[in-house]
């Protein structure tokens, strides 16, 4: 058992949200673990089962944003280092990212030990040093509790690796009512991972139309994208904090949303997912983790794995061609797994009250025989 761990993640809410079996990993072997995350990652991170407090920092070499690179900034995140104090760090990253820049200021910080991946030779910058084969796709939550194995993390028994979110979550019945409406996010951080917002409103318009209550949601900057897609359903755009986005999403029986953090967050609580999956990334890597889900489009398409913020193909293919009637087929078809899961789980824990019965009818019986 370690004093206090640094977990580093200064991307996105997802990507803080699917290092959360890693952090938990981590957080059974430290007294305390102290996660730094970025501006749009903090929410998620305050999220995480086993985060005791967040530091917020911008990383350069990580903000899509361009920010410039300056000594101020830089000594902002070596002086919050410091006052934490960590006895050991590890940072995560994705499989096109260096871990070494952070490494390097966590170093002047003085942090005694500091884990990571990392293809490049990390000099004295790493005391861990966990090198993966990047040609095999591995879903990112498996992938950085690699990382964390090689660092001498593991879960503790019972944990079942998926994501999680602390709870409780908060009553959001007053704008969703009550639980068994289908989510749907049309927003995303990258245009080259959007669905058409025709397509988006065409898809709300369907699942209306075959009975389906429909709660769109968004965040502050994407009112005006909510009100055009949600027409007559409820749109929550630019209305919940992050921790109600999650009760949103645990309420709902389905999610629908491109490859953005609310599909993990969804994942994170257990809501199966339907994916508007541009393939400009890894649905092996970024899928939907540890709950049902369906990918729509075309994962072949020309725009595979080329990382693309912004669509490289006229026409945006991988998604333009996605219907709202698929939408709706995928929505029922996981609403029905769903509902048969549920059924399979109650007749198994009957058949167990039965069981028992028979066990302590047994007992008595035995009993009463013996003189």
């Amino acid at each position: 058992m370690i004093g206090t761990a640094l977990v580093v993640r200064p991307d996105n809410a997802g990507d803080v949200l699917l290092a959360g079996p890693a952090v938990r990993a981590v957080a059974a072997g430290a007294r305390e673990v102290v996660m730094l995350a970025g501006p749009y990652g903090r929410a998620a991170a305050e999220l995480l089962p086993g985060v005791g407090r967040v530091l917020e920092w911008r990383a350069p070499w990580i903000d899509p944003d361009r920010m410039p690179v300056t000594s101020e900034h830089a000594a902002r995140l070596v002086d919050q280092v410091r006052a934490v104090g960590p006895d050991l760090a590890v940072i995560f990253t994705s499989f096109h990212q260096s871990a070494l820049p952070t490494a390097l200021l966590l170093r002047l910080a003085g942090v005694p030990r500091i884990a990571a991946i990392s293809e490049d030779y990390p000099g004295s910058l790493l005391d861990v040093r966990h090198v993966v084969d990047e040609s095999v796709d591995v879903p990112e939550p498996e992938r950085m509790l690699g990382l964390v194995r090689a660092a001498g993390f593991v879960l503790p028994p019972g944990d079942d690796g998926r994501l999680a979110v602390r709870g409780p979550l908060p009553d959001v019945a007053h704008l969703t009512g009550p639980p068994g409406y289908v989510v749907v996010h049309p927003g995303t951080t990258a245009q080259a991972r959007a669905w058409p917002v025709e397509r988006w409103a065409e898809a709300v318009e369907a699942l209306l139309a075959a009975g389906e209550r429909v709660v769109v949601t968004g965040s502050p900057g994407e009112r005006a994208l909510t009100a055009i897609v949600s027409g007559p359903a409820a749109d929550l755009g630019g209305a919940t904090t992050f921790a109600e986005l999650a009760a949103v999403l645990a309420g709902a029986s389905v999610v629908v949303a491109a490859n953005t953090g609310p599909a993990h967050l969804a994942a994170a609580v257990g809501t199966p997912v339907v994916s508007l999956f541009a393939p400009v990334v890894p649905a092996a890597r970024w899928a939907p983790y540890g709950v049902p889900s369906v990918l729509l489009g075309d994962q072949d398409a020309p725009c595979r794995g080329s990382r693309a913020r912004l669509c490289p193909v006229p026409g945006h293919p991988c998604l333009s061609a996605v219907s709202g009637a698929q939408v709706v087929d995928a929505v029922h078809g996981l609403a029905a797994a769903k509902e048969s899961l549920r059924g399979a789980v109650t007749e198994l824990g009957e058949a167990v009250t039965s069981l028992r019965g028979a066990v302590t009818e047994l007992g008595d019986a035995v009993t009463e025989g013996v003189p």
